[in-house]
């Protein structure tokens, strides 16, 4: 069974990609709750995150990790959060979110309406 985020990996679904490397895919939430929201997922199939080998965990985070340097230079926030959420997409993931106030990382507030041309310029400042 191929799940969303693999559909998009593999290119059969449009994103705004922030980055990639053998293992890892990096892209913009289309459901953001900041500019700049990006999410992070291995390219094999894993349900639950730490159910990935140790070593595959520790290579996920060091790439999660420059693409938060990444958010963090082009965004100009304060930190960036990472959160691992998510029930309903059976593949691993963590959400990376410019924020600058605890209510940043709020999932239950309304999510940014982002036209295109918003998604577009945040790529260009973060991909890589």
């Amino acid at each position: 069974m191929s799940t969303i985020f693999s559909k998009i990996i593999d290119g059969d679904i449009p994103c705004y990609k922030i980055a990639e490397n053998e293992e890892f895919f990096a892209f913009l939430d289309i459901n953001p709750l900041a500019k700049g929201h990006t999410l992070v997922v291995p390219k094999i199939e894993v349900d639950y995150l730490f159910d990935l080998e140790s070593d595959h965990l520790g290579r996920f985070m060091q790439f999660a990790q420059q693409v938060a340097m990444r958010i963090k230079d082009a965004t100009g926030c304060l930190r960036v959060a990472v959160v691992v959420l998510g029930l309903d997409i059976p593949h691993a993931h963590i959400h990376l979110i410019p924020m600058n106030s605890m209510v940043d990382v709020d999932f239950k507030k309304e999510k940014l309406k982002l036209t295109q041309d918003d998604f577009l310029e945040a790529m260009a400042k973060i991909a890589f």
